[in-house]
């Protein structure tokens, strides 16, 4: 099960560029149910996800890069790139530690930046504070999801 909320970000904290960080490539082959392929630097995931927008489930299965390369030419809809920081979320109030995936996207949403936080509980996401930098919550809009924006949806 996957629980997570995600915030726009209209501008970038100070030292995010210091952690680590993936590239990203990811297509759709399906986005109801949403079935995903990813590249991740130089790993290949085909993933399922189920409906929903805090929670949701999610199975992930390796690729080859040759499986990757081949279902790659049957996506449909826009192929995603991005780079996603992982920052660190110290643990505060009983919450435990916490990591933003800070996603800058390039290519047809160049410009657009998301946040995203992954809870071990529902509680404890509905209780989350984000940090000051954090943007309008868009959890519930579903407007930025990926499988979304793949399709060419206008923000």
């Amino acid at each position: 099960m996957e629980i997570e909320r995600k915030w726009k970000i209209e501008k970038l904290p100070d030292g995010y560029d210091a952690f680590p960080f993936f590239i990203i490539e990811q297509a759709y082959l399906c986005t109801e149910p949403v079935v995903r392929i990813r590249r991740q630097d130089q790993d290949y995931f085909l993933t399922y996800k189920s409906k929903g927008l805090l929670e949701r489930e999610e199975y992930n299965l390796p690729l080859t890069q040759s499986a990757y390369q081949h279902l790659l030419k049957k996506a449909d809809g826009i192929i995603l790139t991005k780079k996603r920081y992982r920052i660190p979320l110290p643990s505060s109030a009983g919450n435990p530690d916490l990591t933003i995936e800070l996603d800058l996207f390039f290519g047809d949403y160049e410009g657009l930046m998301l946040a995203e936080v992954e809870f071990p509980t529902k509680e404890a996401a509905l209780s989350f504070t984000p940090p000051d930098w954090f943007g309008e919550d868009v959890t519930f809009s579903g407007q930025y999801q990926n499988s979304r924006l793949s399709q060419g949806k206008k923000l």
